[in-house]
């Protein structure tokens, strides 16, 4: 079993073709910028959207340990009390509270999965697994690769490969594609804006590339973190100089979507005020002529 936070289907980015993607719910990776920080937390997480919220008060009468609050801020809940156990989330008539995280069997996930091979197979699409970091739940991962596999559906996991070696080998081995998000080629600028060094991740890229795996790069292209020239053409160097059929790049421009889910969650987005910004027209054709003088095309978005 692994927690759940989203199952996307006729997802048309994650992958070729049309597919269904699961979101693993856990990530060892913390970017300021991330785009759905609910899949940080390996634990059970509850949402609250207070412009939804009418102040009928139902999830405040039926919950078990009394841990809700109406207040002028909205429902605030006692966290040393709430158990999680969802009850206040099924009574909301309006959605306002949400519950991240639930727990599904490999039976059930299967399931879902193949409802969906009609379209997979008319698209040439299939399932991506990602996250948070799927290869945080490598036996449960693995389990549905097989399983995938036994069934001839494409699959593709997408990946920090922020993971042991050995992991991302047998997971390499069960899959037809990586998608791996590069953040920045200085691992101590890596530690600030991710929380973690950069070198498990590059050994683990020079890796699948040298196994011959098949695998798409996405850089996050943030103004302030790692769209200065610098780190562009450290990124074009090292992409380069590894044995990749593809050559080909995805540049993924910064917004800041996720600060609207850290309101849900009622955590801090970017909590140490690091200036970021959308890249410039100019800041991106710089960065796609650097890659093209390495043999590399990129393309914005994708």
């Amino acid at each position: 079993m692994a927690l759940i936070f989203d199952i996307k289907r006729y997802a048309i980015n994650d992958g070729p073709g049309i597919r269904i993607t699961i979101f693993m719910k856990g990530c060892p990776l913390s970017c300021v910028w991330c785009h759905n920080p609910e899949g940080i937390s390996v634990h059970k997480e509850k949402l609250y959207t207070k412009k939804k919220c009418i102040g009928c008060k139902s999830c405040v009468e039926i919950c078990p340990e009394h841990a809700l609050t109406l207040t002028r801020d909205g429902i605030i809940s006692n966290n040393d009390l709430c158990i999680l156990c969802g009850k206040c989330v099924e009574v909301c008539p309006t959605l306002a509270l949400e519950m991240s995280g639930t727990e599904y069997s490999v039976d059930y996930l299967m399931s879902e999965i193949l409802k969906e091979t009609a379209f997979m197979d008319r698209s040439s699409g299939g399932v991506t697994f990602c996250g948070g970091e799927p290869l945080m739940h490598s036996d449960m991962l693995l389990e549905l690769l097989r399983r995938c596999g036994e069934e001839d559906i494409h699959r593709v996991v997408d990946t920090t490969l922020y993971a042991r070696p050995e992991i991302v080998t047998e997971v390499m081995q069960n899959c037809e594609m990586f998608l791996v998000d590069l953040k920045h080629m200085n691992s101590e600028k890596h530690r600030k804006y991710c929380g973690t060094p950069n070198e498990r991740i590059l050994s683990n890229i020079k890796m699948i590339s040298e196994a011959g795996a098949d695998f798409f790069i996405r850089i996050p292209l943030i103004e302030g973190v790692n769209a200065d020239e610098e780190n562009i053409r450290r990124s074009a160097e090292f992409l380069s100089s590894i044995s990749w059929k593809r050559k080909e790049i995805n540049l993924l421009p910064y917004h800041d979507i996720g600060k609207n889910k850290h309101e849900k969650l009622r955590t801090i987005y970017n909590p140490g005020s690091i200036l970021m910004a959308p890249p410039s027209e100019e800041v991106q054709q710089r960065t796609i002529d650097i890659f093209e003088e390495y043999g590399i095309r990129a393309i914005i978005g994708g």
